[in-house]
């Protein structure tokens, strides 16, 4: 496959996944598996039959330990998007499934979360982590949120085209919005709500990897020694909300899951439930 070739699918594919709001990342995983593709058959990965995918992934199946392996995952999950963004409905392929890992969430305790938030010395950054936290938003759903989707009368944020394309709102805080209005009234950003600089030096959205350095910063100052992603302020804000009493169905739509399966992780990190668990050592010595 020559590169021209290849630079055209990489563009197409780079429009598309900007239009749908995925990371950078993404693109970077989808682009890196399909080149390692096109390399091992010196041809488009559009271009391959059926059979030719399928003895592609068995020998990245036989190379690595399980079918979950990153590698194997985007290569899968890059293909199904190029497919689906060529239109190549013909392309009947059967990818084997993803068995997702049997692992639990990082969460971080209420303690954690307090120490976290007042850590940044700008306003900007602490907001950044309390939209995250605070509202259970994925990282490119803070990233295209703008100023019209706040309604501080109701006290509520409509989240648009999150994960699926899928609307939903979330409740603010009091808090949230003192802050945001202090916010606001200071920086006055035009459109969206938390703005970062492009290569040219203009003010644009916030990036994924603005968002992320953010978190990291966060944690590094703040001595907590536990893993801080966004997602994991995310996992947080559900674990807590159950914690706090509200019921499973609630969380599942403020966290914009289709499947609830989705998300009953929850009930197996959260402290909940008719009794709240504890160590056998507490009733053995007392309190």
């Amino acid at each position: 496959m020559s590169v021209p070739e290849f630079a055209k699918l990489y563009q197409k594919l780079k429009r598309s996944v900007e239009l749908a709001g995925k990371s950078q990342s993404t693109l970077t995983n989808y682009a890196r598996c399909l080149a390692h593709l096109a390399l091992h058959f010196n041809c488009s990965p559009l271009a391959l039959d059926e059979e030719q995918i399928l003895d592609y992934l068995h020998v990245l199946k036989s190379q690595h330990k399980t079918p979950s392996d990153s590698f194997f995952k985007h290569t899968v999950y890059g293909l199904r998007y190029a497919y689906r963004l060529f239109g190549m409905n013909e392309m009947r392929v059967v990818l084997p499934s993803i068995e997702r890992p049997k692992t639990l969430p990082v969460v971080l305790n209420q303690r954690e979360i307090k120490q976290l938030l007042k850590t940044p010395k700008l306003l900007k950054h602490r907001l950044v982590l309390a939209m995250l936290y605070g509202c259970g938003l994925r990282n490119f759903e803070l990233c295209n949120l703008q100023r019209k989707d706040l309604d501080f009368d109701r006290m509520m944020l409509h989240v648009r085209q999150g994960k699926g394309r899928k609307d939903r709102y979330v409740p603010l805080s009091k808090m949230q919005v003192r802050g945001l209005q202090r916010y606001f009234l200071a920086e006055n950003p035009d459109t969206w709500c938390f703005t970062g600089n492009d290569k040219s030096g203009r003010p644009s959205r916030i990036s994924s990897q603005g968002v992320q350095w953010i978190v990291r910063e966060a944690r590094r100052h703040s001595g907590i020694q536990k893993e801080i992603t966004a997602h994991i302020l995310r996992h947080s804000y559900a674990t807590h909300l159950l914690e706090m009493g509200l019921d499973i169905m609630s969380v599942k739509d403020l966290l914009g899951h289709a499947d609830i399966q989705t998300t009953l992780i929850y009930l197996h990190v959260a402290q909940s439930g008719r009794q709240r668990p504890f160590s056998p050592l507490d009733r053995l010595y007392g309190q």
